[in-house]
């Protein structure tokens, strides 16, 4: 049975400055086309039998780079995308503190926004992910499964690979350009590595 393993695109612009980023298709900055292909000595020792991205620009590129020209058959699942922040898209925290004074993400969730964002609850995010990890599960058979995609979207879906509410996503940071492993031991889900930047 292989593991999940789970990678955190790249640096962008906005994620530098802290700007809550779901459906706006943000490119990587330098750094973070770096941090990417750093990435690609770590997941050349994984057994990778199938890899999935988020369509963001930001996600397919750290897959390109991170998983190399040996692995080119990475299919595109519209279920990874980020959690749509509604009208927060593009904000920072302390902006929106300064209408929703002690605002939390994982508790207070986000407001409408126009068409192409009309928010998310926690809970949609959470079935959103189930839908992938239903997807993959069959896959782990034949040896590792890497999904490539943002932030809020893999803590939420470890939380559900746990076994846990889609809020208590809130209990795992995650920095752009990391790597982490979820497998089991014996018959329990577990986190086998966590945020493990790369070496640059």
């Amino acid at each position: 049975m292989g593991d999940l393993i789970l990678l955190r695109h790249g640096e962008t612009e906005w994620s530098r400055e802290g700007r809550h980023t779901g459906r706006t298709d943000i490119p990587l900055t330098l750094h973070g086309e770096a941090a990417a292909a750093a990435l690609a000595p770590l997941l050349a020792l994984c057994d990778i039998a199938a890899a999935f991205s988020s369509p963001a620009q930001r996600a397919i590129l750290t897959a390109e780079l991170a998983l190399g020209p040996g692995l080119t058959d990475v299919k595109q699942d519209p279920d990874l995308w980020e959690w749509d922040y509604g009208g927060y898209e593009g904000l920072t925290t302390p902006e929106i503190r300064q209408e929703r004074p002690g605002w939390y993400l994982w508790r207070d969730g986000v407001i409408p926004g126009d068409a192409e964002h009309p928010g998310e609850t926690v809970q949609q995010v959470g079935e959103r992910v189930d839908r992938v990890l239903r997807r993959v599960e069959p896959l782990l058979a034949d040896g590792d499964v890497a999904l490539v995609a943002h932030g809020h979207v893999l803590r939420v879906l470890t939380a559900r690979y746990l076994e846990l509410a889609p809020s208590d996503g809130k209990l795992f940071r995650l920095d752009t350009g990391t790597a982490s492993r979820l497998g089991r031991e014996r018959e329990q889900r577990v986190i086998l590595s966590w945020n493990a930047p790369p070496v640059l």
